[in-house]
């Protein structure tokens, strides 16, 4: 891969006009945005795509979100703000981010249908944010997660106001492959705070998918039915196997689809 030197010049210019710098490290740019289907080679003879920053980023980017949320809104609780973080982090939120960004225009990939793997624009979202980090520093990446993502393309009062209702999307997908999707509380208790906790779990033809735990009845459910959503997005062959579960094929819960760990 050959990286031309001088500032103003292409590629330079093209990842300046998304990330609003100049990069110093151009080579972590190009392959933030290096699909896993076409690594690219480094001068150093190293193949390389963006999966290992869309690791870190994803982290970095929680903590920027959760940097901001904080000072943002002091006088929320705990779940109030992790509920909002996730909602900002979710896949189709950082897709649509990377679309708006123009990152489609940079992908480099070679996968044949790009309709369905859209998430290539969130992932590579993710990677571009941990390449700001890596290059610049993170009050760089705070900087251009709050400025360019939030206060352009991204308005924080208008995700408080529009929650996802993920439960009813849950149950509409349900109902598309003709298969039950039932909600059940399984425990509730107070934390060392008096805050009511709820446990509720989310069945899909009788087999048990993903478990929910929230401040409310309903933010636990919520919370079950995003993780199955997620659940049945990462995997191609899930519908076959509740499919299969329902007509008795399979005479256990799957135990194949593993279920999601319980998040807060």
């Amino acid at each position: 891969m050959r990286a031309i030197p001088r500032k103003g010049k292409e590629p330079y210019l093209t990842f300046y006009n998304i990330v609003g710098f100049y990069p110093h490290d151009l080579s972590l740019y190009q392959q933030a945005v290096a699909h896993k289907s076409s690594s690219i080679r480094l001068n150093n003879g190293q193949w390389v795509n963006n999966e290992r920053l869309e690791f870190l980023g994803d982290a970095i980017l929680d903590a920027i979100i959760a940097d901001i949320l904080f000072k943002k809104f002091e006088n929320k609780k705990e779940g109030f703000l992790t509920n909002m973080r996730s909602r900002i982090v979710q896949r189709d939120t950082l897709n649509k981010l990377g679309l708006e960004l123009g990152l489609d225009k940079l992908l480099i990939s070679s996968t044949r249908n790009v309709a369905h793997n859209t998430n290539m624009y969130g992932d590579a979202l993710e990677a571009l944010i941990a390449a700001i980090y890596l290059d610049q520093g993170y009050r760089v990446a705070k900087k251009f997660v709050f400025d360019t993502l939030i206060k352009e393309h991204l308005d924080i009062e208008d995700v408080v106001k529009n929650e996802v209702d993920f439960k009813s999307r849950l149950i509409e997908w349900g109902q598309k492959i003709k298969v039950d999707v039932r909600f059940d509380l399984i425990k509730s208790y107070y934390d060392e705070n008096h805050n009511p906790i709820f446990h509720s779990n989310v069945y899909i033809a009788d087999v048990e998918i993903a478990t929910g735990i929230g401040y409310s009845k309903k933010e636990s459910h919520q919370k079950a039915a995003e993780q199955a959503l997620k659940l049945i997005e990462e995997d191609e062959s899930f519908e076959d196997k509740i499919l299969n579960a329902r007509s008795g094929k399979v005479s256990q819960d799957i135990s194949d689809i593993d279920t999601i760990q319980p998040v807060v």
